[in-house]
């Protein structure tokens, strides 16, 4: 979620509170119609034109959190309706995994362009004149741009010398890289799941708050309270989310303290990543394949899959950081049950394919981990522990940010192959990421390793981050220079992975 959007931050976060709270301490799971009036207090709105709007918008929130659906409006159900369906101790998830809360939504105008006040009918006019369907006049006051016959093509935008027409789109659209919110009969977002890859960028942007993925915080704490050999796997993104006093170790330590029994680095598996990718690299480019895409980021493959079937067999076949970090708990403890926490909500859907759903059980975000630790009343910065966390190189570690990934495989391979020239390009939103597709279709970019991630500077903004890349950036690179390796083959964690 945006930074500056504090109030919606503020509502998603005390529902990620509720949820945990509800669970941890056994709450009546019927007391849930309670808990849209200990997040939205008193008699008076705050946020809208009338408080029940803003609890029945908090109910739907208290649902998708369970991992419930949404309800229709056109029909009569409670907030605790299938609630015994997902009372279990195991993920429980149904897609959509994105969703938009109908009533919350405001039906914002689609994209169009528009002539302001600045506008001074200048002689030259160059507005009609660049339009290739005449769709500007000049009219009394300024010019007139007929929306029956623009095409949005925003010539007339960029020619205007006062920059007296804007463009502007529904917040939602506007960052949806693979063009996957419309519009219903009464103009409200609807998300197409045919092109939907569930990267969030749509839930973080959305000023009303309208769009909420699901969660599975109620299951992972039934779990962590009835199972043994709980295991967390942390994304590398996660230094600086927690505030500036909270140091890894003590991250670490917060989490055994929600009942997981041991925590690990995922940027363990992103070196194990590293080194299948260099040796696939070398051996597929350009022998078999034209160039290589890598696989770490879910929505990225997703979007090649839906969007590029072709292009699809010239992913990277290894697995994802998340999986191979899994993978080598499993190796130690056939009895793991294992979560990931990240910034990533397209994860959930990554831990349900047939491949992945042995190797990894849970997917919370770092939102969602927030609200276990305020549930449980854990502060951070007040742990006591003095340990180095050294699960993984500087190149692991690395994956965190936009065009880490390309630079590991790349620096690793050439140690491979010193006569090797390797090429690489990466992209950071969808947007960039179909550009680049497109490009690597066409020929353009063969005897490339092509890096592609569906939020802007990687992972680091992630919809479920809790803090901006400005703000994160500086620590995340000191953290890169704490590793006690400098790139995979040092790691002495994942020796065997290095003699095969």
């Amino acid at each position: 979620m945006k930074e500056s959007y504090v109030d919606l931050v503020n509502i998603r976060r005390m529902v990620f509170a509720e949820i945990a709270r509800i669970a941890y301490n056994d709450v009546d799971l019927n007391e849930l119609e309670r808990s849209p009036y200990n997040i939205i207090p008193g008699e008076v709105a705050k946020y809208r034109e009338n408080i029940f709007r803003e609890r029945a918008i908090v109910e739907e929130r208290l649902r998708l959190t369970m991992g419930l659906d949404a309800r229709h409006l056109s029909e009569f159900a409670r907030v605790t309706d299938g609630i015994e369906e997902v009372n279990v101790n195991e993920m429980m998830f149904i897609p959509p995994l994105v969703n938009v809360i109908t009533f919350a939504c405001e039906a914002c105008p689609v994209r169009a362009f528009v002539v302001t006040d600045n506008c001074r009918k200048c002689l030259a006019h160059p507005c009609t004149n660049v339009c290739p369907v005449n769709a500007v006049s000049i009219g009394r006051d300024r010019a007139i741009i007929d929306k029956e016959k623009c095409i949005k093509c925003g010539k007339c935008k960029e020619t205007c010398p006062y920059n007296a027409i804007v463009e502007y789109d529904r917040p939602c659209a506007q960052v949806c890289g693979v063009n996957a919110i419309e519009s219903d009969e009464l103009g409200r977002a609807k998300i197409n799941e045919e092109k939907c890859v569930s990267c969030g960028r749509c839930i973080t942007q959305c000023p009303f708050g309208a769009i909420a993925d699901k969660s599975q915080i109620y299951q992972l704490v039934q779990a962590l309270k009835s199972k043994e050999h709980m295991y967390a796997i942390i994304a590398p993104s996660f230094i600086g989310q927690f505030g500036v006093l909270a140091n890894p170790m003590q991250i670490f330590e917060g989490i055994k303290q929600l009942g997981f029994k041991d925590v690990v680095e995922v940027s363990l598996g992103a070196d194990i990543t590293t080194l299948n990718e260099a040796k696939e690299f070398l051996e597929k480019v350009p022998k078999e394949h034209p160039f290589m895409g890598t696989s770490c980021c879910n929505s990225w493959t997703m979007m090649v899959q839906k969007m590029f079937p072709e292009q699809y067999k010239y992913i990277s076949d290894s697995a994802s950081p998340m999986v191979e970090t899994a993978k080598y708990i499993k190796e130690k403890d056939p009895e793991a049950i294992i979560t990931f926490i990240g910034p990533c909500i397209s994860k959930k859907l990554e831990a349900l394919r047939d491949d992945v759903k042995d190797y990894v059980h849970f997917v919370i975000t770092f939102e969602e981990l927030m609200g276990m630790f305020v549930a449980k009343n854990i502060e951070l910065s007040e742990i006591v522990i003095d340990k180095d966390v050294q699960d993984a190189s500087s190149l692991g570690r690395g994956y965190a940010v936009a065009g880490g990934v390309a630079e590991a495989v790349k620096k690793t391979a050439q140690r491979l192959d010193p006569s090797r020239e390797i090429q690489i390009e990466s992209a950071s939103n969808l947007h960039d990421c179909v550009k680049l597709m497109r490009l690597a279709k066409a020929g353009k970019k063969d005897g490339y390793l092509l890096e592609g991630m569906a939020c802007p500077n990687g992972c680091v903004a992630g919809p479920g981050t809790l803090a901006s890349y400005n703000r994160v950036k500086k620590a995340i690179a000191e953290f890169k220079n704490q590793s006690a390796y400098s790139t995979p083959f040092e790691n002495e964690k994942i020796r065997e992975d290095l003699k095969r």
